[in-house]
């Protein structure tokens, strides 16, 4: 440890609103600020400009815990008594660039050079029990603001310019009695945010920490919180055990959609999989495996695909194609049944199918195509399609919603007429090489290839005018058929 050990001993009341400042010696700060500017020289600059226009900036959390636990600074996380957008004002000429995919949360994030930082307004928030997803209310001190973070060592601060470290709790203190505390009552901190048990457990297994005697007993009390598929997938991400077991989902955290105005990849993918679950006593696929991990997976493909493209903006192209790839290699190689692996890796490919008719009226053409291209599968993919809209502009849902409704109105309508759910040639192999007198083989394949898309374009051919285009089209190969009519003829 850089900070020398005669550090004054913590409160004995544990409740973080009525915890107060420890202050460390002025030896004791000047080895903390030493320490802390050596590792991010630039930070300074930062906290003058915030300075400069009447604000607070702070480095918060696990960027200036590991700082004192010798460990290489990640990306910079920074607390500010700003609201994001005032931050978005004062970073905006900074900055070499700036997104706001985390913005309802207070979170506003930048790079400089090859820095990436983070930006979030003081907050005080509140979890509904049955949700991760806090009720975001901004704070109104540094303090009130690390006395809401989950352990003690990740509850430190160093107030910019100037490195100043603010350490409320006790942070210092427990790392090097390498002990994991929280900031106030346990069952208060571990209520808020349930997954705060797995947290615990993964920082005690990586730095080799002891759980302090309360925080074990609220773990154990509390244990039954965390439950339901999106805390199921947070505790593997949070833990790292989706690093060994599933690290196609972790990843998506690094992948800010396009041009960075929509949400954190990971986080679009967990909001896909609430409503997917949402939506399947609509579609009738109360508790379906396949639609679940579809709309876990369905943009794993981005991490692999993303491109820049010219002034600045980002693309995914083709990302469904190779996500459907990695999604097969995964669920394989966890031993999923082979239908199972075929299902969600054929979700996943289909999943952008109906963005790419456009905004027009369906023909029956395109109908056909859909359903003939979803199979099996096209009562799921009415909902993943569904569940894959989180965008926050409710005008642009609801053409989505409308769009889609009109579809699902389309399939009805032309599957009154037609036999939508086996669309297939109108002539067999059988019929094929009877009419054209050639044995079986690939040119039978290619024959029924042309009569089905004869069938989608226009529709059920009937037994006539489907042999006298099987001629035709033998004719125009230079098959020597009876009865065919001439090429081009």
């Amino acid at each position: 440890m850089a900070v020398p050990d005669s550090i004054p001993q913590r409160p004995h009341e544990r409740d973080a609103r009525a915890a107060e400042p420890q202050d460390l010696s002025p030896q004791q700060r000047r080895a903390a600020a030493r320490l802390l500017s050596t590792a991010w020289p630039a930070a300074d600059q930062l906290g003058e400009i915030f300075a400069r226009d009447g604000y607070e900036l702070a480095l918060v959390g696990g960027s200036v815990r590991d700082v004192f636990l010798g460990r290489p600074p990640g990306d910079l996380d920074l607390t500010t008594d700003a609201v994001p957008q005032r931050v978005l004002e004062i970073v905006g000429g900074w900055a070499d660039q700036v997104w706001t995919i985390g913005i309802e949360f207070g979170t506003v994030g930048l790079r400089k050079g090859d820095e990436v930082l983070e930006i979030t307004t003081y907050r005080s928030e509140q979890y509904a029990l049955k949700s991760r997803k806090p009720d975001v209310k901004y704070g109104e001190s540094l303090i009130e603001d690390l006395s809401r973070r989950d352990f003690t060592i990740n509850a430190m601060a160093a107030r910019l310019p100037g490195h100043e470290l603010v350490d409320p709790f006790g942070g210092i203190r427990d790392l090097k009695d390498k002990v994991l505390r929280t900031p106030g009552r346990p069952e208060q901190s571990l209520s808020d945010d349930p997954l705060r048990i797995m947290r615990a457990a993964r920082f005690a297994a990586q730095l080799g920490f002891s759980v302090a005697p309360e925080l074990r007993a609220g773990m154990a009390l509390l244990s039954p919180l965390p439950g339901g598929p999106r805390r199921g997938i947070g505790l593997l991400v949070d833990t790292g055990v989706a690093d060994q077991v599933l690290p196609e989902v972790p990843r998506l955290r690094l992948q800010p959609d396009e041009h960075y105005r929509h949400k954190d990849v990971y986080l679009h993918s967990l909001t896909v999989l609430d409503q997917a679950i949402a939506l399947e006593p609509r579609y009738g696929l109360q508790g379906d495996l396949r639609l679940r991990l579809a709309a876990l997976l369905h943009d794993i493909g981005k991490p692999k695909t993303r491109t820049r493209l010219p002034g600045g903006k980002v693309a995914f192209h083709h990302h469904e194609m190779k996500g459907a790839q990695l999604t097969r290699a995964r669920l394989t190689a966890l031993r999923f049944p082979s239908d199972i692996v075929t299902d969600v890796s054929r979700l996943v490919e289909l999943h952008l199918r109906f963005h790419g008719y456009g905004s027009g009226e369906w023909t029956d053409s395109a109908v056909r195509r859909y359903v003939r291209d979803a199979g099996p599968l096209l009562t799921r993919l009415h909902a993943l399609t569904r569940a894959d809209c989180t965008t926050r502009n409710q005008a642009k849902a609801q053409r989505l919603a409308r769009a889609y409704d009109s579809l699902e109105e389309r399939i009805a309508e032309l599957a009154k007429r037609e036999e939508l759910e086996s669309i297939r040639a109108d002539l067999d192999g059988h019929a094929i090489m009877r009419i054209l007198g050639i044995p079986p083989g690939p040119l039978v394949g290619k024959a029924q290839t042309h009569l089905l898309e004869l069938r989608l374009e226009y529709g059920p051919l009937g037994e006539e005018k489907a042999t006298q285009e099987l001629l035709a089209w033998a004719a125009d190969e230079g098959l020597d058929v009876p009865g065919a009519p001439p090429a081009g003829g």
